[in-house]
Order: C-alpha cells, then structure tokens, then sequence
C-alpha cells in the first residue's frame, strides 16, 4: 500500500538559511523589502522545493545563485546547523519551520555579487561584530546568530518552541570546529 501526499499539507515549511562571509568576517544580509520578516535582516535563502525533489544541498546553491549571483560549487559550501522552528509567529500567522543552515566555506568576493539590490530587498555586508544590532529576528537575535557564530567551521542541531512565551529553545547536537 503506497501512501500519497501533497508536500503542501505536511505541517512544516522547509527551507535553507545561506551564511556568506567575506575576507573581513563580514556576512552577507539581505534587508528584506517583503514578507517573511519584511524590514529585517536576514542570511539568503528560501524555501525548498520539495515537491520537485530538491535536497536542502541543491537549494542552498539555487538561492545563492538566484539572489546573490554567486556559483557556488557543491564542494563549497556544507550543513552548518539545523533547527526546528515550532509555531514561529509569522505575517499573523504560527508555521513550524525546518530550516538547514549552510555556510560557504569560502570568502565571498565582493565583486562576485550580481546585484545588491533585487526584488526580495537589498543586500549589505555586515561585520559579524554589528549582525546582533540590526533588526533581525527574534528567535535569530535571541538563539540562532550566536549559535552560528560560536558554532562556525561546526554543527549545531536546536529545536525552538514559539509556541510559548517567552519562547523555549533546546540543543539536541553540537560541536564546533576544535572538537573535530
């Protein structure tokens, strides 16, 4: 018996958030001109298209292509974190969101960038320092940048309930680069 079903009607959102710094440990942001987060700072990155059997690898390099106008060979880049967003308030709306982190392993150069400025916002490079002063979200401000940054050249695995208030957060994996 084969079960079917609509990747539309799982309870999560997939997607892949794209960390791309530069030879100054300067990451690459997008200021976001539209919904999810409009107005606020975050990595590139989108949903993943599932239901066309994209794996979280080749959507990472899709959206860095498409809104950075980087190529970025497999090879490059690698799984950095994972993190299970339970009721993320959202645009007045609660999703579950699973989203894959990756980082490139390589610095960025800044001539590589097609546009700065395209549909979904504008780009700015940002000294790691100042990301925690920008308008980023919440549950980044809170949670994820400083999981990024304690974890990079590693991995980390967290499951963050925003179904509570103040929300809750759990590590279920880690270990950073000395660890290897």
């Amino acid at each position: 018996m084969s079960e079917s079903y609509s990747i539309t009607d799982l309870p999560y959102k997939i997607a892949v958030l794209c960390y791309l710094y530069d030879d100054q440990d300067q990451l690459l942001l997008l200021h976001r001109a539209k919904a999810p987060n409009k107005g606020r700072y975050s990595p590139i990155g989108g949903k993943l298209e599932a239901a066309i059997g994209e794996s979280p690898h080749a959507c990472a390099i899709r959206e860095i292509e498409e809104e950075a106008g980087v190529f970025i060979k497999s090879n490059e880049i690698r799984l950095s974190g994972m993190l299970a967003e339970k009721a993320y308030f959202k645009d007045d709306s609660k999703t579950h969101w699973l989203l894959f982190l990756f980082e490139v392993k390589r610095p960025i150069l800044h001539e590589e960038i097609q546009n700065m400025v395209f549909e979904e916002g504008t780009l700015e490079w940002v000294h790691v320092d100042d990301v925690e002063h920008k308008n980023i979200p919440d549950t980044d401000k809170k949670i994820i940048w400083n999981l990024v940054k304690q974890h990079r050249g590693g991995f980390f695995a967290v499951d963050i309930d925003c179904s509570k208030e103040p929300f809750t957060w759990e590590i279920k994996e880690e270990w950073t680069a000395t660890d290897v």
